[in-house]
């Protein structure tokens, strides 16, 4: 059962809650009711600057341990976060500094992932095992309300089955997830195309993790 603070449902796709919102001016009486779904162990659909993404509290173990199961991801992969900002992640994660500070102010918000040291709050299965947690600052504003209504990163992972294409629809997303989520941010389409970059530059060498939207090139330059 959703919280008595979720917002008011436009319609129901596949049996799954959806709330249309703007993707420039979202309604913050929506995004605080989708955050109080997280915060519950709910699962949310929501837009990001790339593709559809599925949404969790990443403190609350029960909603993490349904991302997992319901993406059939292996407990090894660890999830990624979004964050509303740069503020948001030094406040709620580990300091960032060095050549990761410098690229996020360089790329955020927008689609590089970044690794940074993990707050003791983090639930420990979000992590795969590590110490540290992949998060970004993305161009989309429903993205970051949701993390600035939560008062934390979210865990933000392609809404798709594993193996399954990302979805830039929240239909496509609907349809890939079916009824297993409570709630459905639909912003419209979204660009689409590849997935943020991950970067781990907390070392004097910069390591590619993941190829994506911005090229490792370009990473490089701006150091």
């Amino acid at each position: 059962m959703l919280p008595e603070t979720s917002p008011a449902v436009d319609d129901r796709v596949n049996g799954v809650e959806r709330v249309t919102v703007s993707p420039t001016d979202p309604e913050p009486r929506v995004l605080a009711g989708a955050a109080g779904v997280l915060s519950h162990g709910g699962l949310a659909i929501f837009p990001t600057d790339t593709l559809y993404g599925l949404a969790a509290d990443p403190r609350n173990s029960a909603g993490v341990a349904r991302v997992f199961r319901l993406k059939g991801r292996a407990a090894a992969q660890a999830l990624p976060l979004v964050a509303a900002s740069l503020e948001q992640v030094e406040r709620s994660l580990g300091g960032v500094s060095g050549h990761t500070r410098r690229l996020a102010d360089c790329f955020w918000p927008g689609p590089l992932t970044l690794i940074v040291e993990a707050g003791p709050e983090v639930a420990m299965a979000v992590l795969g095992g590590e110490g540290t947690v992949a998060v970004r600052v993305p161009n989309h504003a429903v993205a970051r309300g949701l993390a600035a209504s939560l008062g934390f990163p979210v865990v933000s992972t392609s809404a798709n089955r594993a193996g399954q294409a990302a979805p830039a629809t929240a239909e496509d997303a609907i349809a890939a997830l079916g009824g297993e989520v409570d709630i459905v941010l639909d912003a419209g389409s979204v660009a689409g195309g590849e997935p943020s970059t991950i970067v781990d530059a907390r070392g004097d060498e910069i390591r590619l993790i993941r190829a994506g939207a911005i090229p490792f090139s370009r990473v490089l330059e701006a150091l």
